[in-house]
């Protein structure tokens, strides 16, 4: 049965009724430290449509900074990297937040050369930033890995970066950042600018230097009044300053949708929220099916935020399911890599786990594999299909995972904040097409709460929806 969520019963004093007013403001965070700078910050990477010929940059600087600069050179083992940097201008769009005013600028470096390092630097009022190097991708398949998150959402400095940057420390050479969707909280706990500048500070330079790749979530969007009194959505004013991403994506949602081929892949973001509140599903299915369709990629890999399978919600997300599922079926898509339900699960069958261990043990083919992840602090207790659905499950843990790609396989790694293999697969590609799933041995104890306790031996944190 499901968990059911534990209540603290209290004693209410009578007293003088007390005028409902304006819900009190989200704090700062501490020494409020975000306000735009002479030097430029907040700089996020970003791969193009084809990753080996093109990357771009979004940054922040103050309001002295008006044009939109970046030098780009070819990396050298010396240390002379500004005589052969040429600059580069781009756009800029102001924005005004709870620190005041500032402009973010984007500028896209095209024309390079496959497998190649490059440095840049980018430009503020004051001065130059460090340089940064990067690499683009080979231009034909070759073997590389990645990491996959889900929400920071919460707590995102004070807790969420240790897993980001446990990520970093314990993965050699990452090519991407694949980001599931609710990069912030918006608003929820802190004022929305300052939760953009903690998870920039969270990823620090790494996000300067490995292309990002993020899928928009619910927590992107910001909450209108419509002029018939309803409630709308729209999304918040970072997302399309904060990333420079490929322009490629479906007719009405091209800032929060985009495909990136990178090195036999290609990555596809989904807007999921776009797909459930603003009329935008039907045009994306469409898009989808003919971006996979014209895919030459060895392996395709689709993101988005809700998750087709929720393993901490009573219900699927059926609109998605009965819209996206049939599309990736018959596509042949590998990976579905989702956020949302702020717990873990992997799952292979409708049907349920045991239907997948049958098809394992007989060499059935196997796809897609629909994960949920999360990194950040919020959790969410399990549902009712948790023990008998996913082939694995988790709650209250933090995760992050690695994936490496090959000709042959596709083989992801979840670990957990402190490093321990939590769950592990390989997707070997078989001669005649589709994939066999091969479990990895050597996974810790499944991680669940019981009762009020959770799997750390402390209260629970996870919470039912």
């Amino acid at each position: 049965m499901r968990r059911a969520a534990i209540l603290i019963a209290g004693l209410v004093m009578a007293g003088p009724a007390i005028a409902a007013g304006p819900p009190p403001s989200p704090p700062h965070s501490a020494g409020q430290p975000y306000a735009a700078r002479n030097l430029p910050d907040r700089i996020v990477l970003s791969a193009g449509a084809d990753a080996s010929r093109e990357m771009a940059v979004a940054f922040r600087t103050d309001t002295a900074q008006t044009a939109a600069e970046a030098q780009i050179a070819p990396a050298i083992d010396g240390p002379s990297l500004e005589a052969r940097a040429r600059t580069i201008t781009g756009t800029s769009a102001p924005i005004t937040t709870e620190n005041g005013d500032a402009i973010y600028h984007q500028v896209r470096f095209t024309g390079l050369e496959p497998g190649r390092p490059y440095v840049y630097r980018v430009k503020g009022s004051a001065g130059w930033s460090e340089w940064f190097q990067f690499r683009t991708a080979s231009a034909e398949p070759r073997p590389f890995r990645f990491l996959y998150l889900g929400d920071t959402q919460n707590n995102i400095l004070s807790i969420a970066s240790r897993v980001i940057r446990q990520a970093f420390h314990a993965t050699a050479d990452p090519a991407l950042v694949v980001h599931a969707g609710d990069l912030v909280a918006q608003r929820d706990e802190k004022v929305h600018d300052d939760e953009w500048g903690e998870w920039t500070q969270a990823g620090a330079y790494n996000y300067a230097i490995v292309p990002q790749l993020p899928a928009t979530g619910n927590h992107e969007y910001v909450d209108v009044a419509q002029a018939d009194g309803t409630e709308g959505r729209r999304l918040g004013p970072h997302w399309p300053r904060q990333f420079a991403l490929p322009a490629n994506g479906a007719d009405g949602v091209k800032a929060t949708t985009y495909y990136v081929d990178y090195q036999g892949v290609r990555f596809i973001a989904l807007d999921g929220t776009a797909a459930l509140d603003l009329g935008a599903l039907d045009t994306q299915t469409k898009w989808l099916d003919a971006a996979l369709a014209s895919s030459k990629a060895q392996w395709n890999i689709v993101t988005f935020h809700q998750p087709i399978f929720t393993c901490a919600r009573p219900d699927d997300t059926e609109k998605l399911k009965a819209a996206w599922k049939p599309v990736f079926e018959a596509r042949k898509v590998d990976l579905v890599l989702q956020g949302h339900d702020h717990c873990y699960s992997r799952l292979t069958a409708e049907a349920g786990k045991a239907q997948s261990a049958r098809a394992r043990k007989a060499g059935t083919m196997q796809g897609p594999v629909y994960l949920v992840s999360v990194t950040g602090s919020k959790m969410y207790a399990l549902n009712d299909r948790a023990g008998t659905q996913p082939d694995r499950v988790a709650e209250d843990t933090e995760l992050y995972q690695v994936v490496d790609v090959r000709a042959d396989r596709l083989a992801l790694r979840t670990w957990t904040a402190t490093g321990r293999l939590y769950d592990g697969f390989d997707l070997v590609r078989q001669a005649g097409g589709g994939n066999r799933l091969v479990e990895t041995p050597g996974t810790i104890t499944l991680r669940r709460c019981q009762g009020a306790t959770g799997p750390d031996g402390l209260p629970c944190t996870a919470r039912s929806k």
